[in-house]
């Protein structure tokens, strides 16, 4: 199926209209796009209130991670 074009064309007139509109709407999104994130983390209401992770969460980590081996070894197969 297809559409037949001639240079007789009544809608050619429409067709501009369109295209000039469709070229405006592209020409105003781009302006948009260089002053919002792509991924509008920035209008998320759970980022406003959130906070960087201490410096001292990494001494947490460390602990959490000995704490479980030594509980591997104190009571796991190769306990004495």
């Amino acid at each position: 199926m297809g559409v037949i074009v001639n240079k007789e064309n009544q809608n050619d007139e429409l067709s501009k209209r369109i295209s000039a509109d469709l070229r405006a709407k592209l020409a105003e999104t781009e302006k948009d796009e260089g002053k919002k994130d792509p991924d509008f983390t920035e209008d998320s209401d759970y980022v406003k209130d959130l906070k960087k992770t201490s410096k001292f969460s990494i001494v947490i980590v460390v602990l959490v991670i000995i704490a479980v081996i030594v509980s591997f070894l104190a009571f796991g197969p190769f306990s004495f």
